[in-house]
């Protein structure tokens, strides 16, 4: 099996090459010529939507198909349910057993994967334009005729087990992030791992397995993105034909989960002898863009961009340039979820220095950028990069799918993806301080100290 994602991970900073990386976009901009943003909707009669993003570069496709259910559906006490169905479904059906569904995309030159959030899962192939006909078709067999045998879900679960162990079990700086993000969202399935806790892996199933499949994964829960070199009547013909004859299930209904109120700021400190240098780490719970009045979500996004993007950003520029007390430093905004977001500040120090010392640095820089707005000149920086990012972006076929994806999977609108770019240009440099302000709070966040055990 392929890795595949299965929880956010702490960002690292980037710290080489990223002064020209606007300009580096930009040319690249001019040097080929970006797809329409023209998008195609239409639903077949089972109940799957469809989303065409024609790009005809080169006689290649994308396709992506999207199912509303993630992390956040799992069951009560089997948590990591969702995430295991991302493997079962290379496990194989009647009519492609084993792993012949990866083997017959690798012949025909093409490449797949997937990925589970805590709202949805996602499958995509990538592949020449005159092999869609055969991804649709092994699409539309797994989401209809699963391998859901005994032995098939017992395999599954071992591996599923055995890379909970890898990654996260023997990871001191996992093991820190999952424990911070379970105290951030309180009894908002939001605190579960994707991944699952180990205990509840092992509770997994062939009757939970069949209970999940049969009320969650149907054409009448998914998204069907097709990005390339492709028409909308040549996309509606071969979705009628194979994805149409699938039919529709009874679904479970999503819960709409309360975001409890946060009273003050929780705080942990964790020793281990794995852990090779210390870490300081502090997540916010804060609007998404789900949830978020216009412009705010995009006002985080900035903000990040503004403390921890780059190597010019505030806080690198203030703990690692100027102070020499980190060796890295970086923010994250992530927005794209159903009810809260996350904005995560984490970093190294340097050998010797002190957390508390890093923790009142971090302070200072926030304090900085709530009390006024930031520079002209930084301001611009910022916006430009994220602008050029989403322009760049653009220039790939892959990255422009998953933001459909990611968008039509929370709620948000083809018009939202095709909107961003402008509403950040829109922002002003108040709008930013306004949301510093607001967002980081010291009762919607978490601060996590991971230090080495001597």
């Amino acid at each position: 099996m392929k890795p595949r994602t299965a929880l956010s991970t702490l960002t690292t900073a980037v710290v080489s090459a990223v002064a020209g990386f606007a300009a580096l976009c930009a040319a690249t901009a001019a040097q080929a010529p970006a797809p329409s943003t023209k998008t195609f909707q239409f639903v077949l009669q089972n109940g799957l939507q469809v989303v065409v993003v024609p790009d005809h570069r080169a006689p290649v496709i994308t396709q992506m198909v999207v199912y509303k259910v993630g992390a956040v559906d799992d069951p009560p006490g089997i948590s990591g349910l969702a995430h295991f169905f991302e493997h079962m479904m290379f496990r194989g059906t009647r009519n492609n057993p084993g792993g012949a569904f990866s083997q017959n995309i690798a012949r025909a030159g093409g490449d797949d994967n997937a990925f589970t959030t805590h709202d949805y899962t996602v499958f995509h192939e990538q592949i020449a334009k005159d092999k869609f006909r055969l991804v649709a078709r092994l699409e539309a067999d797994r989401m209809a005729g699963l391998d859901l045998s005994e032995n098939a879900v017992m395999a599954e679960r071992d591996v599923v087990t055995e890379e909970r162990r890898m990654r996260i079990d023997n990871d001191p700086q996992a093991l820190v992030l999952e424990q911070a993000e379970a105290a951030l969202y309180l009894t908002h399935p939001y605190a579960r791992p994707v991944i699952g806790w180990p205990e509840e892996i092992r509770r997994i199933g062939r009757q939970e397995a069949e209970n999940f499949y049969r009320r969650h994964y149907a054409p009448n829960n998914a998204v069907l993105i097709v990005a390339g070199d492709v028409t909308p009547d040549e996309v509606r013909q071969v979705a009628e034909a194979e994805y149409g004859p699938v039919q529709p299930r009874e679904l479970a209904a999503r819960i709409d989960y309360a975001q409890p109120r946060r009273m003050g700021e929780n705080r942990f400190v964790v020793t281990r002898k794995d852990a090779k240098v210390p870490l300081f780490l502090r997540l916010y719970r804060v609007q998404s863009y789900a949830d978020a009045p216009a412009g705010a979500a995009e006002s985080l996004e900035l903000l990040a961009r503004l403390m921890g993007g780059d190597a010019t950003s505030a806080l690198y520029r203030k703990l690692v340039v100027e102070r020499r007390i980190a060796t890295d430093a970086s923010v994250s905004y992530d927005g794209y979820a159903r009810d809260s977001g996350q904005f995560s500040i984490s970093v190294t120090p340097r050998p010797g220095v002190p957390l508390d010392t890093i923790e009142r640095a971090v302070d200072e820089v926030i304090s900085n950028i709530q009390r006024r707005p930031p520079s002209k000149e930084d301001f611009a920086r910022a916006k430009t990069q994220l602008v050029a990012g989403a322009q760049f972006r653009r220039d790939s076929q892959f990255e422009m799918a998953s933001a459909y994806a990611r968008a039509l999977a929370v709620g948000l609108t083809g018009f939202d993806v095709q909107q961003w770019p402008a509403r950040v240009q829109a922002l002003k440099p108040a709008q930013v301080q306004a949301a510093a302000a607001e967002a980081l709070n010291r009762n919607e966040a978490v601060t996590a100290y991971l230090l080495p055990k001597p």
